[in-house]
């Protein structure tokens, strides 16, 4: 159990780190000819409409459906914790990020939402864990629950079961991190003792980056999560200045039978502005702030409120959506449905 219990967090630093990516990868990578093909089969096979969303496309919050080629947008990320038995909708989710994307600007704004969040599952009609929501309604209870939570549209959704991180950094050569003290730690096979990084600016290969990500022995959990920021935004910089489209075939061919989502391989097309932005590219981290609690003996994280308001402002006045607040979440007073993890 505790080695499961282990692999869980690991996997969870994963899908943090490496999500995001995903879509301004394979819409760089697409522009040469040679790799069009198979992104092209990746995305197109990976195709999944929301029910709630089959016939208009577009959500509700939405007088019309968006364009990324010239519109400001939003995707919901999903990891799938692939320690459970299937890649489907009965799995919750082991990490959610809500970015958005301004066209004008070509700049990022990401938000982590921890999984064990307390918030009203739509369609559920109670509180509980926010990790739940894919489980008991799959995407579209996941999709709409955010979207409640933080009264913007979510356009898009990429769902991931994936564990490439190690490929992802070795394929781009490494990152640069400026490390804040000694690192001795294990590697991804847990034999311990195997990764040491010395302090200051270093050059990280794959399973030198996984083993700074996920190290808890120096610092605590914010500034952990500092670190996953700090080598996200390290991979997104780097990959979007490499100039070998061999590096970006490498990521596109890790994604395999991983990927589930809304987007149309030409929509996907559009970020490639963002890769023209290279090293340029503002990418702003933003944090939920809130502290753990024991709600009937089981343990929830509960949002701050004044901290969901700041993110929820941030968000749609970098969407510059002006849609009314009607969905506004995170403050609700209804049952508590306490099923355990």
């Amino acid at each position: 159990m505790a080695r499961f219990k282990k692999r869980r967090k690991v996997t969870k630093i994963l899908m943090i780190i490496l999500i995001p990516l995903l879509v301004v990868f394979v819409g760089a990578a697409a522009y040469a000819s040679y790799l069009a093909s198979t992104a092209k089969t990746v995305v197109e096979s990976s195709q999944h409409k929301l029910d709630s969303r089959k016939f208009d496309e577009k959500s509700e919050m939405r007088l019309e459906k968006v364009d990324p080629r010239v519109d400001n947008i939003s995707i919901l990320f999903l990891g799938i914790d692939d320690g459970e038995h299937t890649f489907s909708d009965s799995t919750r989710t082991d990490a959610m990020i809500l970015a958005t994307f301004n066209e004008k600007s070509k700049s990022v704004k990401m938000v982590s939402i921890p999984r064990d969040s307390r918030v009203e599952l739509v369609g559920r009609g109670r509180m509980d864990k926010i990790t739940h929501a894919h489980a008991y309604g799959g995407l579209d209870m996941a999709v709409n629950t955010v979207e409640k939570l933080f009264a913007i549209p979510v356009d898009y959704y990429v769902r991931l079961n994936f564990d490439a991180f190690i490929k992802i950094i070795d394929a781009l050569g490494g990152i640069e991190i400026d490390v804040p003290f000694d690192i001795v730690e294990q590697n991804s096979h847990r034999e311990k003792n195997k990764i040491k990084i010395n302090k200051g600016l270093q050059k990280l290969n794959g399973e030198q980056a996984l083993a700074y990500a996920r190290t808890r022995k120096y610092d605590g959990d914010v500034e952990r999560g500092q670190r996953q920021q700090e080598i996200l935004k390290a991979i997104i910089k780097k990959g979007l200045s490499i100039r070998s489209m061999t590096k970006y075939g490498d990521v596109i061919e890790s994604i395999g039978d991983n990927l589930t989502t809304n987007m149309t391989f030409d929509e996907m097309l559009a970020f490639h502005d963002y890769a023209y932005a290279g090293k340029n590219i503002d990418v702003e981290m933003l944090t939920l702030k809130g502290k753990p609690a024991r709600i009937n003996r089981l343990y929830y994280y509960l949002l701050d409120d004044t901290s969901l308001d700041e993110v929820k402002t941030k968000m749609k006045q970098h969407l510059e959506f002006d849609g009314t607040d009607a969905n506004d979440s995170g403050k609700t007073e209804i049952s508590t449905d306490d099923n355990g993890e």
